[in-house]
């Protein structure tokens, strides 16, 4: 019988959030290697930023400990703007994995309330297939292809959707492939 799991951190909202980047939901505890969002050692999000923003995989990457640095990630977030959260705030897995096929949502995050709390967001990114299948029905807009973006409207304020590829490495795409797709994002949102 599967356990439905409430999601473990509350939104990454710094007051000047410019951007919200949207995953499906974290793995399970075990998997982590510190208590922030892209916690498992494996997924190579924080090595994405890395590349992106220093042209260093491992900037934000604590080899020896096997863990990211949590407190530059935070303070890097905070000076640049970008909001972080999932699109579903109750799964069940399917199976004991991480993979967004074997998670069921029982209870998707409120998206449209959650935007609201960040005035200043003209942008969201999904990072993965689940969270842009989610994103797009809950707000009625058609997916954009990958590394593209759609406009959608919340109220007066126009927005942008961009779907990036996963950040996991179950994705078959190289990591500095992946990078070029974040980066071109970012450049666009004047983020670089």
């Amino acid at each position: 019988m599967s356990v439905t799991e409430e999601h473990p951190l509350k939104p990454f909202l710094p007051e000047n959030t410019r951007l919200l980047m949207l995953g499906s939901f974290p793995p399970a505890r075990n998997r982590w290697c510190m208590d922030f969002f892209y916690p498992n050692f494996i997924n190579d999000m924080w090595r994405i930023f890395g590349i992106v923003f220093f042209g260093d995989k491992f900037y934000f990457v604590d080899n020896d400990a096997k863990t990211f640095k949590r407190e530059d990630i935070i303070s890097f977030l905070n000076e640049k703007g970008i909001g972080l959260y999932d699109t579903a705030c109750k799964i069940c897995r399917t199976k004991n994995t991480a993979s967004d096929k074997d998670l069921e949502i029982v209870e998707a995050t409120d998206l449209g309330k959650l935007l609201d709390t960040i005035p200043s967001c003209r942008a969201v990114i999904t990072t993965g297939q689940k969270a842009t299948d989610t994103f797009a029905a809950y707000f009625g807009i058609s997916q954009p292809k990958l590394g593209e973006s759609v406009d959608f409207s919340l109220g007066e304020r126009n927005l942008k959707l961009f779907r990036m590829p996963s950040s996991s490495r179950a994705y078959p795409m190289k990591i500095e492939r992946k990078a070029e797709y974040y980066e071109r994002a970012f450049r666009s949102i004047e983020l670089i």
